[in-house]
Parts: structure tokens; sequence; C-alpha cells
């Protein structure tokens, strides 16, 4: 099964059209962080985690032919806002795409989309096929996902389980309950937003003690602010096992 980072940044922080510091004037491609999402290849399955702002690149960039399912983390807008893209590949496939989301981010879908959910059928809207999801663990196709819930502040956040690889994003607290469901993984994918206290994402510094306590072969952070710092910067300060992720970095699981 092959993971692949479509986006590793996050809408945090000043626009990147405004802003000219060190990161986003860098020629480095590791520093070109497009908002968040994941793709996940195998056991006959095309599953993202997320269609942010980026999606339509990000699909593109990544040469997806097929796409048979979004999951989905939480209603953030940069976490939803590019679902409208699937249109394409309903043309492709002719046919829906399944999207698996808890009943909180359904409400969001329907305010943000609601032609979508028009019951006239306007011709050449997005299909797709609705899936209920909560903390159960639930199968896409073969594809076994495992929720996990952190807290986004007050806001709870589904991460996610597949095989031994562990997925999570905009997290700032994870009960002792939640980790349980993480321990073991393999691979695990953690927020790290800043190096700066902020309320609602792990710090730098809490992500590395997050990623020590859960104690994975391999962590990767993602969800990464500009404000974070250079990926060659970062990179070097970071403990053994633990690295910073980048758009298109690709991983076997």
């Amino acid at each position: 099964m092959t993971i692949t980072f479509l986006g590793t940044g996050t809408s945090q922080g000043v626009p990147v059209i405004a802003c000219t510091c060190p990161v986003c004037m860098s020629a480095d491609k590791h520093d070109k962080r497009l908002r968040t999402s994941i793709l996940i290849e195998g056991d006959g399955k095309v599953i993202c985690i997320d269609s942010g702002p980026d999606f339509r690149y990000q699909m593109l960039r990544e040469k997806v032919m097929h796409l048979d399912a979004i999951v989905f983390t939480h209603e953030h807008k940069d976490h939803v806002a590019g679902m409208d893209d699937i249109r394409a590949f309903n043309y492709k496939q002719q046919g829906p795409v399944d999207i698996y989301a808890d009943e909180r981010v359904q409400i969001a879908l329907r305010r943000e989309f609601p032609y979508i959910f028009d019951d006239r059928g306007y011709p050449g809207i997005p299909q797709i096929d609705l899936h209920t999801i909560a903390l159960a663990p639930f199968n896409v196709g073969d594809v076994r996902f495992t929720p996990i819930e952190v807290m986004h502040y007050k806001l709870p956040v589904k991460g996610y389980r597949v095989k031994d690889f562990t997925y999570i994003t905009d997290a700032k607290t994870v009960s002792d309950v939640e980790k349980e469901k993480i321990r073991g993984s393999k691979i695990l994918v953690i927020n790290a937003l800043q190096k700066e206290k902020h309320i609602s994402h792990f710090t730098l510094g809490e992500a590395i003690a997050f990623a020590q306590d859960i104690g994975a072969e391999k962590t990767y952070f993602t969800h990464i602010s500009h404000r974070l710092g250079k990926h060659a910067d970062v990179s070097a300060e970071l403990p053994a096992g633990i690295e910073l992720a980048y758009d298109g970095l690709k991983l076997e699981i």
C-alpha cells in the first residue's frame, strides 16, 4: 500500500501571496507546502483523506486517474473546500465517489455545497455516495480505517489508523483512550504547526513529545506553517526517527 503526501501545509499564518519570509521565498521544493491531505493506494482502492482548496492541482500533479473515496477528518475549509472537483472523476468513472464523514462534517458539506444535495439533480454537479461514520472502525472496500478522536482546541477531529500507519492532523490534545489506538503503529503522521505556542495545534516541541510517547518506528510531521521554518533547518533539529513530511513524499506501508 502506498501513501502519498498530497500536501503538508496549512492556511495558518500570512497568505503566501503577501509573504516574503525565507520559507515562502525558498527555492527548495520541500518548502512548497499545499494544504494538508494524503492519498492511499492499495487493496484495490484509491482513497483521499480530505480534499482541501488545492485538491484539483494535487490530483493533476500526482496524475491520479481514478478516485474511489474521500474520507474526511473535519469540516474546516482547508480540509473540505476542494470536494467540488470530484466531478472530473465522476465523468471519467461514470459513477459517484464515496464520501465518508461524520454527522457534523455532513452538516458542513450540505451548507458549503448545497447544490450537490439538491433533489432536482442539476446536470454536471458532483455525484457522491455519502456514508456516515463515527468512532467505530469501518471499511472502504478491503481498506480498514480505525478512527482516532483528537481535540483541535474544542473541536473533535478524526485521525485514522490504517494497518500500522496512523495519520492525524489538527491535534492539540489526545486522550489516553485514543492514544491506545495509536500505540503499536510503525509509522505516525502528526501535525506540528510552529514553534510558538498555539491554542489549537501541536507546536513542534509538543509534537516531538507526543511522537516520543507513542514510540513509532518513524514519525513524520505535517500541517506545517511557514512559521515553523525551512525544511532543511528544522530537519537538522529533529531527533532520530522523526522527519518533516513534504509534498509528494511517498511511503510504503
